[in-house]
């Protein structure tokens, strides 16, 4: 009995498996980052605060200290809360250099409505009609190789953190982030199928 209880033991630890917290956060912001990147986009430069009426100069200097003082550890504080994603490695690099090159032509198809994120996050030829005959080829091409090129960046991020199973849960907060990175009148698709323009 004494070894039965200790084989069940055993069996029970064997089937112990460790659950890798995925950093969703963290995924959002490094999927924002690399969004931007290639298509250009990049953040708009913050203006200088104006000096408070009524404040003399060194009482108003005295006050922007402080706030950053008080923003830093803040920030700090939520950076100790939140995990970095890698997203730098060689493949990584090469992955986004080739998206980005890649950009300029797919915006063109983009802006025409020609081509649409589908709702897993990939790109589609969304009315294979309205494409001219002597553009379809091309297309469709490019279509092609930014998905390949999507799916690969997601295996080399995932793989650059160390977790390649994180690859499935990468794609799904692109797949978001793409949508919501979209320009304006872009085409994207809804989950139940349905187009939409942003």
């Amino acid at each position: 009995m004494k070894n039965l209880t200790l084989l069940s033991a055993l069996s029970l630890a064997a089937c112990v498996t460790i659950n890798i917290y995925f950093p969703a956060a963290a995924a959002e912001k490094a999927a924002d980052e690399i969004i931007k990147d290639i298509q250009g986009v990049r953040p708009e430069p913050r203006p200088a605060p104006e000096p408070k009426a009524g404040l003399s100069t060194w009482q108003w200097a005295s006050t922007q200290v402080i706030d950053a003082a008080v923003a830093l550890l803040i920030t700090s504080a939520h950076a100790a809360d939140a995990a970095d994603l890698a997203i730098d490695s060689p493949e990584i690099r090469q992955l986004r250099a080739s998206m980005a090159n890649r950009f300029p032509q797919l915006k063109l198809f983009y802006d025409n409505g020609m081509i649409g994120l589908r709702a897993d996050g990939y790109i589609t030829v969304k009315d294979p009609n309205a494409v001219p005959l002597k553009d379809r080829n091309t297309v469709n091409q490019l279509v092609a190789a930014e998905n390949a090129d999507r799916k690969k960046l997601y295996q080399a991020i995932a793989d650059a953190n160390g977790n390649p199973q994180w690859a499935g849960q990468i794609e799904a907060t692109f797949a978001a982030r793409w949508r919501d990175n979209a320009f304006s009148g872009w085409w994207y698709q809804q989950a139940n199928g349905a187009w939409k323009q942003r």
